[in-house]
């Protein structure tokens, strides 16, 4: 499972840079897979997996990582500023983060790391076979484009939704940057392991609240020092 997993991702995610358009201030951005065991027989047998909930604020980003079995339990916490990422450790670890002193400590190339959200700055596989589909309306009311990938194994769909707001992550920053939107979908069906996968990038306003606690504990210190 975590195999297959992180061979899927490793195909498809990978970071967001700046472009001219607008950058999301504050938010929090949630990665889900959905995978579908015997697809051709039915939708029954599946498995839901929060990846990642990622929560940020400007340049800070707190990266909280679900148990795959409860996601209610946080299994791990990544603190993450421009392009290095930082081990935090636990949820509790994490209650005492201070961004300031945190920058001081020796820290890692995001793209490096292999849990939670995966930052690769690397082009869909056989992007170049890519055919466009009719635009879409997903969850009654956002519009998408979408095209399709067709391979001997494998066919995708990819769905991007028709807006001028970037993330500090994204799914992939060629499809974004060439239908000038976001992408936030990817159905999967891999024909010889009949398993059908999505991915799914859901954009929120607010924070999570274990985040929540670590940003006001900063805020807090900042004002302490001036």
């Amino acid at each position: 499972m975590k195999c297959f997993l992180l061979l899927f991702l490793t195909t498809v995610l990978v970071s967001c840079k700046e472009e001219h358009r607008i950058q999301s201030k504050k938010g929090g951005i949630d990665i889900v897979t959905n995978i579908y065991y015997g697809a051709s027989k039915g939708l029954d047998n599946h498995q839901q997996i929060i990846l990642s909930k990622i929560n940020y604020f400007e340049n800070d980003i707190i990266e909280l990582v679900p148990n795959i079995t409860i996601p209610e339990i946080i299994d791990s916490v990544y603190y993450i500023n421009d392009s290095v990422y930082y081990e935090i450790g636990s949820l509790m670890d994490s209650k005492s983060l201070n961004f300031i002193k945190q920058r001081q400590e020796k820290s890692k190339n995001v793209r490096d790391k292999k849990y939670g959200a995966i930052w690769i700055d690397k082009q869909i596989s056989n992007y170049e076979l890519r055919k466009n589909l009719n635009d879409t309306v997903l969850y009654g009311r956002l519009p998408f484009k979408r095209f399709q990938i067709l391979t001997k194994d494998n066919y995708s769909i990819f769905y991007i939704n028709k807006t001028d707001t970037i993330l500090p992550y994204s799914l992939n920053q060629f499809a974004d940057n060439d239908y000038g939107g976001r992408l936030e979908r990817i159905d999967s069906y891999d024909k010889k392991r009949d398993l059908f996968t999505t991915i799914i990038l859901l954009p929120r306003r607010n924070w999570d609240k274990e985040a929540a606690v670590i940003f006001e504990y900063n805020y807090q210190i900042n004002i302490d020092s001036n």
